[in-house]
């Protein structure tokens, strides 16, 4: 299938917002220093794949990056892998982040921090970059150096962003987990990089209810041989801190150092700063290593011209610190912005919590999940006519694919005045590939475009870009913030295998997607989850955006089951409350997807559960219900889960069916 009609166009953007927008000053900036001239938005993206390293450069010294010895020039070797971004150059992380903290900018909030378990904290710039300085200090004290690890089992809030810039400002490298995965979990993540130090919360508040982890962390320094220290972070202030020899007290550590400037060491392009992962729900979790210089440059692209951040603005995104969206989050603070973290449950006490604190800290740009988007709409909530949303300018949103009912509530009952930015990339990149621009309408159920500096198409299995239609979302140039490489992986095999096995010497990010004829995108859903009945492929996005706008369907999963050389679509259903899935419902699920959706895909079983698997950072587990259904011998990582005994009653009902 392929879209003929264009998608309705439900925000455009106004004459100021073409003009004075960052990516506005930024199109007549490029014209006066002698380029284009560009008269939208598709000429400024062909110009800034034909010349990469004009346009990298445009972004560095129009967002103001800072180095201390500049590249001999952006790009070296252009192979992918292997692209050398910036070679020559010195730099330091931490300084480009805390570059606006003195001056003028040094009294302004950087971070706010909400929780369930604490008071709001709040802390300028000048307290930050002191913070980040002491706390550095007593690292190193503690014998911690350049090259090591600092792991942080954190909730997202102040101390994650002071414990990141001490470890990047010496050159250590940072790498996080939530404090609700379990033991194991952390374990086969921070197991392999061996760190030097952890910063642990001594427990969380979830939902209106309080999680002591003392313990159970202490079990796990001791499964870690290499470490120098622990501090423990008073997430849960009347709670003891986490014993033990090598542990310190956050209040401890940051009075010790108390004083001592962070030492913004200056460091190569490629020096690694953070350590991220893949999910880990299909064995033990790959460590993705990320270099400095490159994740700044697009994490500028991506922010301030794309995103229209600046020193002006308040910037909320709903993560955890086990999401690569909390590292995108956090370089908020290079555009001088206030960060204002949640930690906690989205839906605690209500689902308007989220909303209700855009409104009381006047936020300008909001950042959360499709799927609770999707709970907004069905939760039939109005924060635009309930709630003060007058400062809201853009909502971002991934995860998964946003339906087309979702953008119809964002722009009716949620935020109608906003620009809503569906973003689409991953861990792999710590970005996105598709996105978001102030100076392109948005259309209804579509992503707006692909990013600048992004020469991504989709690919058909013979290695060619489809014409129209669907295909695997490809990235033909090397962007900065690809990976420097795995840890652990020293001749790169298991890099190349995870990107370039595909296509070789194209980046197969694994995303089944369309391109519309007007520039905007649409995900399916990943490709290997792709279901292929007959031989005729459909991603399962597609048949998510039928089932789940049925008001009797809470939620649901859709699987392929290999059967006599074919496949057979399996779709799980779990129903709204007081609902149930009753043969006249079954009926009305499948004829929408016979008619909205395709004729081929039509579910052979259509299966009530009680829940659908999720990881931690809110994605839908495919793969995991895949091989069970299938009876594969490849093991799930379950501690990888947010609801892992979802996976149990699911094992359950499919016995039942005999299905398995």
């Amino acid at each position: 299938m392929t879209n003929t009609e264009p998608s309705p166009i439900v925000w455009s953007p106004s004459r100021e917002t073409l003009e004075d927008s960052r990516m506005g000053r930024f199109r007549v900036w490029l014209e006066e220093q002698g380029l284009g001239p560009f008269k939208d938005y598709h000429a400024l993206h062909r110009w800034s794949i034909d010349d990469m390293e004009g346009f990298w450069q445009a972004v560095w010294d129009y967002c103001g990056l800072v180095c201390e010895t500049p590249a001999e020039r952006v790009l070296g070797s252009r192979e992918m892998p292997g692209a050398q971004w910036f070679p020559g150059m010195r730099l330091n992380f931490a300084a480009n982040l805390l570059r606006l903290a003195d001056g003028d900018h040094a009294s302004r909030e950087a971070v706010v921090a909400c929780c369930e378990t604490r008071p709001v904290l709040r802390r300028t710039y000048a307290q930050l970059k002191a913070d980040a300085g002491a706390l550095e200090a007593f690292l190193r004290s503690q014998g911690v150096q350049q090259g090591d690890r600092v792991a942080g089992i954190v909730t997202n809030g102040y101390e994650a962003v002071v414990g990141m810039l001490a470890a990047t400002s010496m050159g250590a490298i940072w790498s996080s987990a939530s404090p609700d995965f379990g033991v194991g979990a952390i374990n086969d993540r921070f197991g392999q990089i061996e760190p030097a130090a952890v910063i642990a919360v001594n427990g969380y508040g979830y939902g209106g209810k309080v999680f002591p982890r003392q313990e159970a962390f202490r079990e796990l320094i001791d499964q870690l041989p290499s470490l120098k220290c622990v501090v423990s972070i008073p997430q849960l202030p009347e709670q003891a801190p986490i014993p033990g020899d090598k542990v310190t007290t956050w209040d401890d550590a940051i009075a010790a150092g108390a004083g001592q400037p962070p030492s913004f060491t200056p460091l190569p392009p490629d020096h690694p700063v953070y350590i991220l992962y893949s999910s880990g729900t299909t064995g033990q979790p790959k460590c993705i290593v990320h270099g400095s210089a490159g994740i700044l440059a697009k994490h500028a692209s991506e922010l301030m011209l794309h995103g229209d951040v600046g020193p002006d603005d308040r910037f909320l995104y709903f993560t955890t610190c086990g999401w690569m969206m909390w590292n995108w989050q956090v370089s908020a603070l290079m555009t001088g912005a206030a960060v204002v973290t949640v930690d906690g449950s989205p839906g605690y006490p209500d689902l308007d919590m989220l909303w209700e604190t855009v409104a009381r800290e006047r936020v300008t740009h909001f950042g959360t999940s499709a799927r609770f988007i999707a709970g907004c709409r069905k939760a039939e909530l109005k924060p635009a006519r309930d709630l003060d949303q007058s400062h809201l300018r853009v909502v971002f949103s991934t995860g998964s694919p946003l339906l087309p009912e979702d953008y119809d509530w964002v722009y009716g009952d949620g935020a109608p005045q906003v620009l809503l930015g569906s973003i689409a990339g991953g861990t792999d990149i710590c970005g996105s590939f598709v996105g978001a621009t102030p100076l392109l309408p948005v259309r209804r159920g579509e992503i707006q475009c692909r990013l600048l500096g992004v020469d991504a198409v989709a690919y058909g299995d013979d290695g060619k870009p489809v014409s129209e239609g669907r295909g695997e979302l490809v990235c033909r140039q090397p962007l900065p913030s690809m990976p420097v490489g795995f840890w652990n992986d020293p001749d790169g095999e298991r890099y190349r295998s995870a990107y370039f096995e595909t296509f070789p010497g194209v980046w197969a990010h694994g995303d089944f997607i369309e391109f519309t004829e007007h520039g905007g995108a649409i995900i399916y859903g990943r490709s290997d989850a792709t279901l292929n009945p007959g031989g005729v492929r459909i991603g399962t996005a597609e048949l998510y955006r039928q089932v789940e706008t049925v008001a009797e369907v809470a939620d649901s999963l859709v699987v392929g089951r290999q059967v006599d050389g074919d496949v057979e679509v399996v779709l799980l259903v779990v129903p709204a409350a007081g609902c149930a899935l009753t043969d006249a419902l079954q009926q009305q699920l499948r004829q929408r997807i016979r008619e909205g959706a395709s004729p081929r895909h039509v579910p052979k079983h259509i299966i009530a559960v009680a829940d659908i698997p999720y990881t931690r950072s809110g994605k839908k587990v495919e793969l995991a219900v895949a091989r069970l259904i299938n009876r594969s011998a490849k093991a799930d990582n379950r501690d990888a889960l947010a609801n892992p005994e979802a996976l149990d009653t699911i094992h359950e009902r499919l016995v039942q069916e005999g299905l398995i």
